[in-house]
């Protein structure tokens, strides 16, 4: 398939360094997005849409959040920038029940751990709904990308 992300690189530069599970949440969506994944470009300015793979780097530069988009010979393709405004809300609940769950697993019963995962779960949604939303004619991705790009996009936040 070539509309999909074959490659992720992560601008590091003034990240503060994540917690071990943070750390951890981010190589598994990283595997996961690589695994299997759907982005397509739009055609633009009368041009054909160009064709995947692409190589994807996320930063966060100047206060927004960039998508820096090239093809699988690193020749650049585009760069977007969405505000990170309509992220916040959802990011700060994401990483407050995801704080609950890596607690609970530590000391709680299965059922109780499940409830705060089921949570997790409906907000880590709503992130990637927010995400598909800002993404809209700039790039079409499916939930379950949108689920692993938000978690990438999580911990560009964190610190």
């Amino acid at each position: 398939m070539t509309n999909r992300i074959s490659h992720i690189e992560i601008d590091e530069k003034g990240l503060v360094r994540p917690t071990p599970e943070i750390e951890q949440e981010r190589k598994v969506a990283i595997f996961d997005l690589l695994e299997s994944n759907s982005f397509t470009l739009p055609a633009r300015d009368g041009r054909d849409a160009p064709t995947g793979p692409y190589r994807l780097g996320l930063a966060i530069r100047e206060g927004r959040l960039v998508f820096d988009i090239a093809a699988s010979d690193a020749v650049k393709i585009t760069e977007f920038h969405l505000s990170l405004g309509p992220f916040r809300q959802v990011v700060k609940d994401y990483f407050q029940i995801c704080e609950s769950y890596f607690d609970a697993v530590k000391r709680l019963p299965p059922s109780q751990i499940e409830a705060i995962d089921m949570a997790r779960r409906g907000i880590h949604n709503e992130g990637a709904r927010v995400l598909q939303e800002r993404l809209e004619g700039k790039a079409k991705v499916d939930s379950d990308t949108a689920r692993r790009l938000f978690t990438l996009i999580c911990v560009l936040h964190w610190g």
